[in-house]
């Protein structure tokens, strides 16, 4: 490999949440719970970025826009930006939109805030699946809105929709959006085509708008394919689409996200209610990902595809009442460990006081996950063979 994944990067002492800002999120209510080690031993394998290294072509890009010395106001002049990012969906997603639909915003998470305020009354309603990202119901309760979840079933690990609850619930005249999450958060599902389709016919059957949360689509096995739902819609203004460099490229604290909104009054509102400065350093930073980033993203997921094989393997060979399916994209893995502990059991908590592996449990993904643990994969081997040798043990000391 060109790129070293391998390589350990201590997060201490940058302000890190994965490494120090965990507790408050993690534990909420007791944040002074006591760990099985201190924090600076603690392996972390919870939130959604990475322990690598970020790609020398996005670093070198930024590095020289800092020699230009000066960081005064920024905003998107030209098409050079949305010309990369156009190429990059055209080449692969075969995903072309119209350029004039693109606006930028400083995440996805907080553009779900405010798509929600724009597009629902206050007595409307908001459908999601379940497991399920919780900033989805996060956005919901900010905009005092009620939460319809269409639980996914789960055939040993591997989700599906249960189209008959979906369609029951979409019709329900109070429910305006649903949000769908594809790559799905937690699961690992890449939707198909078909299941994309089933999907947005019904909500367009009951007027319902489809924010689409593709945020993990660059990160898939070899052999997956994904298709962004406005694909398949090209004349639709039904769906805003939700992409982004920063889970891709680790680029997360870079504050910078695209939305393709075709609705011409809801762009309207968005580019009303936002200024249109952004964070010189992101533009270049995402900008060069665009651009130069491709073959370190494909050494990744290469990366990426055997950790996933190793936890595969291990589970089979340690913990074989696990019930896992390898995700089909996202570098995130869920694991169903019922069998072992008891679903009444916080297993963030357990975990961390436990084995010193600090993990998001099934409570946290708003409904139908108990049992279940979410571990983040996008880290060098070395921690991923740790952190698991802590997990397989503390659930031995348990029984």
């Amino acid at each position: 490999m060109k790129y070293n994944f391998d390589k350990i990067i201590n997060r201490h002492g940058t302000n890190a949440m994965s490494a120090e800002g965990f507790r408050e999120y993690l534990f909420g209510d007791n944040p002074e719970i006591k760990c099985a080690c201190a924090d600076e031993d603690l392996v972390s394998m919870w939130i959604a970025d990475m322990d690598f290294a970020i790609a020398p072509e996005i670093l070198n890009a930024i590095k020289q826009r800092l020699d230009q010395q000066i960081l005064g106001y920024t905003q998107l002049s030209g098409d050079s930006y949305t010309q990369a990012f156009l190429n990059w969906t055209k080449s692969r997603y075969q995903f072309d939109f119209n350029p004039e639909h693109l606006v930028n915003s400083s995440g996805i998470v907080p553009a779900l805030f405010d798509l929600l305020k724009y597009l629902c009354k206050p007595d409307e309603k908001v459908l999601i699946h379940t497991p399920s990202y919780g900033f989805f119901k996060h956005a919901a309760d900010g905009n005092n809105l009620e939460l319809v979840c269409s639980a996914l079933k789960s055939d040993n690990g591997y989700y599906r929709i249960d189209f008959e609850d979906f369609e029951k619930k979409a019709q329900d005249t109070k429910v305006t959006v649903f949000i769908l999450c594809n790559p799905h958060n937690p699961t690992g599902r890449v939707w198909s085509i078909e299941e994309l389709t089933r999907l947005a016919t019904i909500c367009f059957d009951n007027n319902i708008t489809i924010i689409a949360d593709e945020i993990h689509c660059d990160l898939l096995r070899k052999g997956q394919t994904f298709t962004p739902l406005a694909a398949l819609f090209p004349e639709s203004d039904k769906i805003v689409t939700c992409m982004a460099a920063s889970k891709t490229f680790n680029l997360a604290d870079l504050m910078f996200a695209n939305l393709i909104i075709p609705h011409d009054e809801l762009r309207d509102k968005w580019q009303q209610e936002h200024f249109p400065i952004v964070n010189p350093l992101s533009l270049v930073g995402v900008q060069a990902a665009y651009e130069k980033g491709g073959n370190w993203l494909d050494e990744l997921t290469d990366y990426l595809d055997n950790n996933f094989d190793y936890l595969d393997k291990y589970l089979k060979q340690n913990l074989p009442k696990v019930v896992f399916q390898i995700s089909q994209s996202t570098y995130l893995a869920w694991v169903d460990i019922s069998a072992y502990l008891g679903k009444e059991i916080n297993l963030t908590e357990f975990f961390a006081m436990n084995a010193g592996v600090l993990l998001e449990g099934g409570n946290m993904f708003v409904g139908n996950a108990d049992g279940c643990i979410r571990l983040n994969l996008a880290c060098p081997l070395a921690k991923l063979k740790d952190g698991l040798e802590k997990i397989n043990q503390a659930i031995k000391d348990y029984k």
